[in-house]
C-alpha cells in the first residue's frame, strides 16, 4: 500500500504541481508588494487631489461608493506579472527537461528492444527461400 503511495507521488506530474504550488505561492508576495508599493502609488497619482485613487465616488463623501480603477488595474498587473514568471521559470524549463528525458528513453528504448522470436523465425525461413 505504502509503495503504491510512493510511486503515486514520485510521479513527474505530482511532483511538478507541487513544486508549481510551492514556487507560485512564494512569488506571489513578491509581485503583490511590487504592485501594492510601487505599481499602485503611480496608478493612484492619476486621480485627482481628493479621491484615493483611480476611480470616483458613487456618492460624495461616502468612502463605501468609491469605485477603485487603480485596484482592478493592479490585479491585472499583479495577475499578468505571475503568470509571465511561472510560465517562464517553471513551465518552459520543465517542458524543456520532459523532452530531453523522452529522447534518452526513446534511443534506449530502441537499442535494447529485443527482436521478437517470430521474426527471427520468418527472417531465417526468408534467407534460406532466397537461397535455394
Amino acid at each position: 500500500m505504502l509503495k503504491g503511495f510512493k510511486d503515486f507521488i514520485m510521479r513527474g506530474n505530482v511532483v511538478d504541481l507541487a513544486v508549481a504550488v510551492v514556487i507560485g505561492g512564494a512569488f506571489t508576495a513578491i509581485v503583490t508588494a511590487f504592485t501594492e508599493n510601487l505599481i499602485q502609488p503611480l496608478i493612484a497619482s492619476l486621480g485627482s487631489g481628493d479621491v484615493p485613487g483611480l476611480g470616483f465616488f458613487i456618492k460624495k463623501g461616502n468612502e463605501a461608493t468609491f469605485v477603485n480603477f487603480g485596484a482592478v488595474i493592479n490585479a491585472a498587473i499583479d495577475f499578468i506579472l505571475i503568470a509571465a514568471v511561472v510560465y517562464f521559470v517553471i513551465v518552459l524549463p520543465m517542458n524543456k527537461i520532459k523532452e530531453l528525458q523522452e529522447a534518452r528513453q526513446g534511443t534506449k528504448t530502441d537499442e535494447e528492444a529485443p527482436v521478437p522470436v517470430e521474426t527471427q523465425l520468418l527472417t531465417e525461413i526468408r534467407d534460406l527461400l532466397a537461397k535455394q
